[in-house]
Formats: structure tokens, C-alpha cells, sequence
């Protein structure tokens, strides 16, 4: 592997901002405060910020690539390789692939949550980021149970979140349009779609008994968890006392702060900051940063998302970019237990990415380093001349 030479950019040290160059051996950083050295690859950072690189513990666009419109499939090896280009362009070097498992056939069917698994598991050697299987499980899903603990405890499941949109289903049933949306990614027709819905409401009373069963598999298997749109206290709680300490979304202040005064990890969406608020209405997840309820943000369903949301939470004084840049690198490091990442040490993993910050709120991604590797590059002229090795004289005999 061809060690690299960053050469004097804004970097983002533990203690803030510094000028400095740092060097890469192998995959990792081998030292901050650098000389050049021998370092076959050098990178001119002058003028540019040279920051952790993204780490997205929840991010489900790529569907979009499996699915492009409803009713139309792609392969999906073709459609992870197309998502690996686009997280890496948009400066995420590790990324959880949110997978939704669940009662309903189609799009987020058992079927295609095993061939996605499987997908990952046969590509992620040929990733330019470190690409891990977020398993979202919607809590109604009973029959998938035995087979989701079989994942766990064989250790294919990096992430693991208990989802609940069974009151929202019932509610967008007496919509058209998103009645319409719901039938058309199932594939079924609209009279299988009811009977469908009201057997699995039928068996409700199931629900908790199978989430505590879960909850105990990933205890033991040590996989990190999730809950989805907590909507009271109690329901905060109720996680938590299962060994749940990722608040994903929580939907409004009070149970946000629910998590925030037990320790527990908060995440609310990238797109969120970007828009100004919530697409569904709830929780501005500005406004929860500002007050110290959220410690992540995840790309959600834009991939984009991260850079941007970080450029714009220190442009409207939420929080210094310093600070903004945790939210997407140290933090979803922390919380999903990835020690050698989200911050620029020796030692730690080299993902780094080089940002031209100059037009505000429009940051440019120059280059990306993942695991020692430069993945993405938008400016060649940013690469230095190559250090000369000084040549063997042979003497003849």
C-alpha cells in the first residue's frame, strides 16, 4: 500500500484546528505533525480543511439505486456499487446500510433483506468505505425472529434497531396517494394488502414478548441497538432497561431528553439540519442540538446530508464547526463502538477527507482517504511531485 504525505492543511485535531501535515503508513495514520519522509503520494492541503471522514451509522439511500422508481429492480451488486461511489464522493468512509425487514413482501421483504446481507458480505473486500449491515426489524415482523437471532448471534449484524411503523401503516391507509405508495412497493394487490395488515395486526399481543427475546440476542452477541420514533418517556425507558441506548429519532423533546439525562446516544437525521426541519413535520433537529439532545446525525435518505449539515449548523451559529463535526464523525463512532475511528490520531484508521471550505454552506470535497487509500480526488493538481528514492550506483567488476 503507498504511504501518503498531507501537506499543511486546517487539520481537526482533538483540541480544534490546527496547521499541520500528517503522514499515512498501511491503513493507519502514522503521525500528525509530520515530515514528507519517503511517502511515494503527496497531497497539497494548503487553504484546505483536513477533517475526520464521516461515519453514517444510518443511512438508507440506497434503495433508491435498488429501486429507482416503483415496480423497477436493479441487481443489486450493480446498486452498491453505485452507493460505495456515492458515500465515498460525499466523504462517508464508514457507512451502515439501514436495512428494513419487514411483514410485507416487495422492497423491504425477508428476501431481499438476505440477498442485500449476503450482497455486502461478497462485495465489502471491493468497498472503498467500511460498508456494515444496519438491520432495521420492524417489531410485527413475528416470523422472522428465529432466523434474525441466527443473524446475530453468527455475527452478520453490525447494528441493530427495533422499528415500529405499524400505527403509521394503519394511519396511511385511509390516505390514497400514500395508500397507493404502500401497495405498489409490496406488489400486492390492493385487497391482499388489507388482509395482509389486519393478520399481522392480529397478532400484536406477540410484539413485546418477541422484542424482549431480540433485545436479549443482541445483549449477548454484543451487538449495539436502536429504537425508532420514540414517542413518550416510558417507551425511552422501556428500551433502555433492554439494553437499547440508541435513541434514534426520538419524536419529541421529552423523550429526548429522556435520553439525553440517562447518557444514552441520540440520532436524528442530517436532512433534517440541511431542509431547516423535519419532512415529516416533528422534531427540528437544529433546535435539539442547540439545546444538547442530540449527540449524532445520520444521512438518513440523503447521503449528501452529513457535510452539508455540519457547514450549516456553524454558519447559523448553532455549534462551531469543531463541535458540528462530531456529530458525524466521533460520535457515531462512539456509539456504535468503533474505537479506531472519527477522530485524526496515530494510530487510528486513515479516513480523512480534504474540504475546500471558501463558498459558505457549500463545501467541497477535494479528497478522501479510506483506510489508507485515496478513493476520491476532484482536483489533480493538489498532488505534489513524487519524492525521489536516491538510486543504487553499481560499480562494475
Amino acid at each position: 500500500m503507498t504511504d501518503i504525505f498531507i501537506e499543511g492543511g486546517r487539520t481537526l485535531l482533538v483540541f480544534g484546528l490546527v496547521e499541520t501535515s500528517l503522514s499515512v503508513s498501511g491503513t493507519d495514520i502514522a503521525q500528525i505533525d509530520a515530515p514528507r519522509g519517503h511517502a511515494r503520494l503527496a497531497i497539497d492541503a494548503r487553504n484546505l480543511l483536513v477533517l475526520p471522514g464521516i461515519v453514517d451509522l444510518h443511512g438508507d439511500a440506497f434503495e433508491r439505486q435498488m429501486m429507482p422508481r416503483a415496480g423497477v429492480d436493479f441487481p443489486i451488486d450493480v446498486a452498491l456499487a453505485d452507493t460505495d461511489r456515492q458515500v465515498v464522493s460525499n466523504g462517508i468512509t464508514t457507512v451502515f446500510h439501514a436495512t428494513t425487514w419487514s411483514w410485507e413482501p416487495g422492497l423491504r421483504s425477508g428476501d431481499n433483506a438476505r440477498r442485500l446481507l449476503e450482497a455486502i458480505e461478497r462485495q465489502r473486500p471491493r468497498f472503498a468505505a467500511d460498508t456494515r449491515f444496519h438491520l432495521r426489524h420492524e417489531t410485527y415482523n413475528l416470523d422472522a425472529e428465529a432466523e434474525i437471532s441466527r443473524w446475530l448471534a453468527d455475527g452478520r449484524v453490525d447494528l441493530f434497531a427495533f422499528n415500529d411503523h405499524m400505527d403509521g401503516t394503519i394511519g396511511d391507509m385511509a390516505k390514497p396517494r400514500k395508500r397507493n405508495r404502500m401497495v405498489e412497493r409490496t406488489g400486492l394487490s390492493s385487497e391482499e394488502f388489507d388482509r395482509l395488515v389486519a393478520h399481522i395486526v392480529s397478532r400484536s399481543a406477540d410484539v413485546p414478548a418477541s422484542i424482549a427475546r431480540l433485545a436479549a440476542a443482541a445483549r449477548a452477541a454484543g451487538v449495539r441497538m436502536l429504537s425508532h420514533d420514540d414517542a413518550t418517556p416510558a417507551t425511552r425507558r422501556e428500551f433502555r432497561a433492554m439494553g437499547v441506548t440508541l435513541a434514534e429519532f426520538p419524536i419529541n423533546e421529552e423523550t429526548a431528553r429522556e435520553a439525553a439525562s440517562h447518557g444514552d446516544a441520540i440520532v436524528y437525521g442530517a436532512p433534517n439540519v440541511v431542509r431547516g426541519g423535519s419532512h415529516t413535520g416533528w422534531t427540528k433537529a437544529a433546535d435539539m442540538i442547540a439545546k444538547g439532545l442530540c449527540s449524532v446525525l445520520a444521512s438518513d435518505y440523503y447521503y449528501p446530508a452529513p457535510l452539508l449539515a455540519a457547514f450549516r449548523l456553524a454558519a447559523d451559529g448553532v455549534l462551531p464547526l469543531t463541535e458540528a463535526w462530531k456529530l458525524i464523525s466521533s460520535a457515531p463512532a462512539q456509539a456504535t463502538g468503533l474505537t479506531d475511528r472519527g477522530t485524526l490520531a496515530a494510530g487510528h484508521r486513515a479516513d480523512i477527507l480534504l474540504v475546500d471550505d471558501s463558498i459558505p454552506l457549500r463545501p467541497l470535497l477535494v479528497a478522501v482517504i479510506a483506510a489508507g487509500k485515496l478513493v476520491h480526488l476532484t482536483d489533480a493538481t493538489r498532488l505534489l511531485a513524487a519524492a525521489t528514492t536516491p538510486r543504487k550506483t553499481v560499480v562494475a567488476a
